[in-house]
């Protein structure tokens, strides 16, 4: 299956769930991206059910591109994690919850080398490609008797890189710019269902990945 087709089924439920309008505008994935929590040896699978003791570690990333030119390989990409159902679905007033926010991941290599994927650990990973946190891990938290929470990950690549693919003259702008939200409710914005979407647009990113997954209390 190639990853056009690919990303018009992680298009398709994102829309399903409803995280396409909730917590990020419509768009078409350009990359694959793949969460694995080796520890627990779970994946987020496009809204499986992943019980949030599994999921308190930082996990591994990767990112899989459609073709293996160089200027790709060059590139990094911004990660974030989004909780948009806090405390709950149906009352999400402190929606969103930032709960990661990781800079400068590369693409995996898909040749078997030193890609973003090759490490067995987060911490590995981090310390192999320079990998920066702007937010710290949080692990998944959802209250009890708030049914399951949508655990939103999304990669972003700058705009300037976006809109100027195979112009060598210029990268894109520095991850260190990147802003960092005052809070983790509602993204530092004060405002009920704000969080990653408008922190990317604040800081000049576009969707080019994503994938979910669901969380609940064992109390419900």
């Amino acid at each position: 299956m190639s990853l056009g087709t690919i990303g018009q089924s992680v298009r398709d439920e994102l829309k399903k769930s409803s995280i396409i309008d909730d917590v990020i505008d419509d768009f078409h994935p350009s990359l694959l991206l793949t969460i694995t929590y080796p520890k627990s040896n779970v994946s987020a699978n496009l809204g499986n059910t992943i019980k949030p003791s599994d999921a308190q570690q930082p996990p591994v990333v990767e990112l899989h591109s459609s073709d293996g030119s160089a200027s790709s390989h060059e590139s990094t990409y911004t990660l974030v994690m989004t909780d948009p159902d806090a405390p709950s679905r149906e009352d999400p007033k402190w929606s969103e919850f930032c709960h990661w926010i990781i800079t400068n991941v590369p693409l995996s290599n898909t040749n078997g080398g030193a890609g973003a994927g090759a490490a067995k650990s987060a911490e590995a990973q981090e310390s192999a490609h320079g990998l920066k946190e702007i937010i710290e891990y949080k692990g998944p938290a959802p209250p009890p008797k708030t049914g399951k929470h949508r655990y939103v990950l999304l990669a972003f690549e700058h705009k300037h890189h976006h809109h100027n693919k195979g112009n060598t003259g210029g990268g894109p702008s520095s991850s260190s710019h990147l802003s960092a939200p005052s809070e983790r409710k509602q993204w530092g914005t004060g405002k009920v269902r704000h969080g990653a979407r408008q922190w990317a647009e604040k800081n000049g990113l576009v969707p080019v990945g994503a994938n979910f997954f669901y969380a609940q209390n064992n109390e419900q």
